[in-house]
């Protein structure tokens, strides 16, 4: 049966969590951590094919914590739980690595599906998140006169690409040569073109376009 580990900081939801894992006879739980960094220490030994944590923890955040995972266990598929159904967090873990994204509204059927899912190589998302996704790529850059929808400049067009990569302002600054205000300045006019509010939507957007 397919292992699964669990990342929760609420007692009472990673008991019920527990308790649908090891009563599904498809999975096995073989850990249960109410904190990414209890589960960082005692997963690489473990290797579970699959961890499901929430993405509001206690210490070091859930995206942090998946890009970790990422490292220590390349082939745990990390699959998300969570309450909050907002861009920034949505985006921040897709890009640290997580398969799927999963709001705590699921059922417990969801959940398990989603599990599946994910085993099968697939990208499980709860309905209101996968709608999210896909509005994101949904709006074409298309070249106008200032202003949303407005054309991207070549600068723009190497902000951005610093920016998918996962680099910081002074990152980004010092690889093209120009001063970290240069860079934030450039990505005011990048969200207002963009009509993103933040650097993950950013990145996104100019990834699918």
């Amino acid at each position: 049966m397919t292992t699964v580990a669990l990342i929760e900081d609420d007692p009472a939801y990673r008991a019920g969590l527990e308790r649908l894992v090891a009563s599904s006879g498809r999975f096995t739980l073989v850990a249960s951590f109410g904190s990414a960094e209890a589960a960082l220490t005692e997963l690489p030994a473990l290797a579970p094919q699959i961890v499901l944590s929430d993405i509001n923890l206690p210490g070091l955040p859930g995206p942090a914590a998946v890009l970790q995972l990422r490292t220590l266990c390349p082939a745990t598929k990390c699959v998300v739980l969570t309450i909050f159904d907002d861009a920034d967090h949505l985006f921040s873990a897709l890009q640290a690595g997580a398969v799927g994204y999963l709001l705590k509204t699921s059922s417990p059927e969801e959940i398990l599906a989603a599990l599946d899912e994910a085993v099968a190589g697939g990208a499980p998302m709860s309905r209101p998140i996968a709608r999210r996704v896909l509005a994101s790529f949904a709006r074409p850059i298309a070249p106008q006169s200032g202003g949303a929808g407005a054309a991207i400049t070549r600068r723009e067009e190497e902000i951005l690409d610093q920016l998918a990569r996962g680099l910081a302002y002074k990152e980004i600054a010092a690889a093209l040569g120009i001063s970290p205000a240069t860079v934030k300045n450039h990505l005011g006019r990048i969200y207002e073109k963009l009509a993103v509010r933040s650097r993950t939507e950013a990145a996104v957007r100019w990834l699918g376009r």
